[in-house]
């Protein structure tokens, strides 16, 4: 029985340590945001036609971010800056974003 727990206790761990990796580190995002001022501000908050991306949620971000790499959502330019993410990198990016004060 003990065994048993034991086996549950260290695929549960492993499963918490592969969700810690998996979130967003705004510090790293931070450094792939380039880019992404030309269209959206310095700081996230928009240029016409452009949307703010600053204050909106990682999780919204991360899907819009998936859903161009993927032409679910059909923007060439957003397909190519995308395209050009890894996923740690989506995440960093929404974490990044997530973290700024809408204006």
């Amino acid at each position: 029985m003990k065994r048993i727990f034991l086996t549950l206790g260290v695929f549960a761990l492993f499963g918490m340590v592969g969700a810690a990796q998996a979130a967003g580190d705004a510090q790293a995002g931070k450094t792939k945001v380039t880019a992404c001022a030309g269209c959206h501000g310095a700081s996230g908050e928009g240029k016409a036609p452009n949307p703010a991306l600053a204050g909106k949620s990682e999780d919204e971000l991360v899907q819009a971010m998936k859903d161009y790499k993927s032409g679910k959502r059909q923007n060439a330019i957003m397909k190519t800056f995308a395209g050009q993410l890894s996923d740690q990198d989506v995440a960093n990016v929404a974490a990044y974003y997530a973290t700024l004060k809408t204006k």
